[in-house]
Protein backbone atom coordinates (compact mmCIF):
# COMPACT_ATOMS: atom_id res chain seq x y z
CA UNK A 1 0.00 0.00 0.00
CA UNK A 2 1.36 3.34 -1.15
CA UNK A 3 0.38 6.62 0.20
CA UNK A 4 1.70 10.33 -1.35
CA UNK A 5 0.82 12.53 1.84
CA UNK A 6 1.03 16.12 1.29
CA UNK A 7 0.08 18.66 3.99
CA UNK A 8 -2.19 21.56 2.34
CA UNK A 9 -3.81 24.63 3.23
CA UNK A 10 -7.03 23.91 1.37
CA UNK A 11 -8.03 21.32 -0.73
CA UNK A 12 -10.86 19.63 -2.76
CA UNK A 13 -12.40 16.72 -4.59
CA UNK A 14 -14.92 17.39 -7.96
CA UNK A 15 -16.77 14.65 -9.94
CA UNK A 16 -18.38 15.99 -12.82
CA UNK A 17 -19.00 19.51 -11.44
CA UNK A 18 -19.59 18.76 -8.35
CA UNK A 19 -17.36 19.60 -5.37
CA UNK A 20 -17.60 15.98 -3.27
CA UNK A 21 -15.19 17.22 -0.42
CA UNK A 22 -13.26 20.08 0.56
CA UNK A 23 -11.18 20.80 3.62
CA UNK A 24 -9.46 23.94 4.92
CA UNK A 25 -6.13 22.57 6.13
CA UNK A 26 -5.10 19.30 6.92
CA UNK A 27 -3.58 16.40 4.40
CA UNK A 28 -4.16 14.97 1.28
CA UNK A 29 -3.78 11.38 0.88
CA UNK A 30 -3.42 9.61 -2.20
CA UNK A 31 -3.61 5.93 -1.43
CA UNK A 32 -2.54 2.83 -4.12
CA UNK A 33 -3.44 -0.82 -3.24
CA UNK A 34 -1.92 -3.73 -4.52
CA UNK A 35 -3.14 -7.12 -4.82
CA UNK A 36 -0.82 -8.17 -1.35
CA UNK A 37 -2.10 -5.10 0.83
CA UNK A 38 -4.67 -6.70 3.70
CA UNK A 39 -5.28 -5.52 7.28
CA UNK A 40 -1.73 -5.56 8.87
CA UNK A 41 -1.32 -2.21 5.87
CA UNK A 42 -3.98 -0.35 6.81
CA UNK A 43 -3.38 -0.60 10.31
CA UNK A 44 -0.09 0.20 10.37
CA UNK A 45 0.00 3.05 7.30
CA UNK A 46 -3.79 5.13 8.93
CA UNK A 47 -1.33 4.91 12.24
CA UNK A 48 1.58 6.07 10.90
CA UNK A 49 -0.08 8.95 8.79
CA UNK A 50 -2.26 10.32 11.82
CA UNK A 51 0.44 10.35 13.75
CA UNK A 52 2.97 11.58 11.45
CA UNK A 53 4.91 14.95 12.97
CA UNK A 54 4.56 17.26 9.85
CA UNK A 55 2.64 20.16 10.99
CA UNK A 56 4.69 23.33 12.99
CA UNK A 57 5.04 23.96 16.35
CA UNK A 58 4.81 27.26 18.01
CA UNK A 59 8.82 27.55 16.93
CA UNK A 60 8.06 26.60 13.58
CA UNK A 61 9.33 23.20 13.64
CA UNK A 62 7.49 20.37 12.50
CA UNK A 63 6.56 18.51 15.02
CA UNK A 64 2.54 18.01 15.36
CA UNK A 65 0.99 15.39 13.46
CA UNK A 66 -2.59 16.13 12.06
CA UNK A 67 -4.19 14.74 15.36
CA UNK A 68 -2.43 17.54 17.40
CA UNK A 69 -3.37 20.14 14.90
CA UNK A 70 -7.17 18.79 15.00
CA UNK A 71 -6.84 18.87 10.86
CA UNK A 72 -9.04 17.67 8.35
CA UNK A 73 -8.33 15.05 5.32
CA UNK A 74 -9.08 13.80 2.37
CA UNK A 75 -8.75 10.33 0.78
CA UNK A 76 -8.41 9.81 -2.83
CA UNK A 77 -7.79 6.26 -4.03
CA UNK A 78 -5.10 6.07 -7.01
CA UNK A 79 -4.32 3.02 -8.73
CA UNK A 80 -1.51 5.13 -10.78
CA UNK A 81 0.54 4.97 -7.81
CA UNK A 82 1.72 1.14 -8.68
CA UNK A 83 2.73 2.27 -12.21
CA UNK A 84 5.67 0.22 -13.75
CA UNK A 85 7.52 2.57 -16.29
CA UNK A 86 10.48 0.27 -16.43
CA UNK A 87 9.62 -0.80 -20.21
CA UNK A 88 8.50 1.75 -22.68
CA UNK A 89 6.63 4.71 -22.54
CA UNK A 90 3.01 3.41 -21.59
CA UNK A 91 3.48 2.80 -17.76
CA UNK A 92 2.08 -0.68 -16.65
CA UNK A 93 -0.90 -0.68 -14.19
CA UNK A 94 -0.59 -4.41 -13.28
CA UNK A 95 0.90 -4.11 -10.21
CA UNK A 96 -2.13 -2.24 -9.19
CA UNK A 97 -4.95 -4.50 -6.96
CA UNK A 98 -8.55 -5.02 -9.11
CA UNK A 99 -11.25 -3.29 -8.18
CA UNK A 100 -12.52 -6.04 -6.19
CA UNK A 101 -10.14 -6.38 -4.21
CA UNK A 102 -9.29 -2.51 -4.07
CA UNK A 103 -12.32 -1.09 -3.16
CA UNK A 104 -13.01 -3.13 0.10
CA UNK A 105 -9.96 -2.09 1.51
CA UNK A 106 -10.12 1.79 0.55
CA UNK A 107 -12.77 1.47 2.40
CA UNK A 108 -11.64 -0.16 5.65
CA UNK A 109 -8.58 2.35 5.37
CA UNK A 110 -11.01 5.63 5.22
CA UNK A 111 -12.86 3.79 8.34
CA UNK A 112 -9.58 3.06 9.80
CA UNK A 113 -8.29 6.07 9.58
CA UNK A 114 -11.37 8.45 10.60
CA UNK A 115 -11.03 5.63 14.40
CA UNK A 116 -7.04 7.34 14.21
CA UNK A 117 -8.02 10.85 13.85
CA UNK A 118 -11.53 10.85 15.80
CA UNK A 119 -13.45 12.31 12.45
CA UNK A 120 -14.74 11.77 9.37
CA UNK A 121 -12.75 12.62 6.56
CA UNK A 122 -13.69 13.48 3.02
CA UNK A 123 -13.21 11.36 -0.02
CA UNK A 124 -12.87 10.90 -3.65
CA UNK A 125 -15.47 7.91 -5.67
CA UNK A 126 -13.08 4.80 -6.63
CA UNK A 127 -13.07 4.85 -10.46
CA UNK A 128 -14.72 8.31 -10.88
CA UNK A 129 -13.04 10.92 -13.15
CA UNK A 130 -11.86 13.43 -10.06
CA UNK A 131 -10.48 16.85 -10.17
CA UNK A 132 -8.12 17.24 -7.48
CA UNK A 133 -7.39 20.43 -6.31
CA UNK A 134 -4.64 21.48 -3.80
CA UNK A 135 -2.82 24.01 -2.21
CA UNK A 136 0.41 22.78 -0.90
CA UNK A 137 1.68 23.60 2.46
CA UNK A 138 5.55 23.96 2.95
CA UNK A 139 5.17 22.71 0.23
CA UNK A 140 5.26 19.22 2.30
CA UNK A 141 5.18 16.18 0.11
CA UNK A 142 5.78 12.38 1.99
CA UNK A 143 5.81 8.83 0.06
CA UNK A 144 5.16 5.91 2.51
CA UNK A 145 5.42 2.55 0.96
CA UNK A 146 3.86 -0.03 3.99
CA UNK A 147 5.81 -2.78 2.16
CA UNK A 148 8.95 -0.79 3.11
CA UNK A 149 8.47 -0.36 7.03
CA UNK A 150 12.02 -1.59 8.18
Amino acid sequence: MKAVIQRVSKASVTIEGKKVSEIKGGLLILLGIEPADDTTDIEWLSKKIANLRIFNDENQVMNKSLIDVDGDAIIVSQFTLHASTKKGNRPSYINAAKPAIAIPLYEQFIGDFENQIHKKVGTGKFGADMKVELLNDGPVTIIIDSKNRM
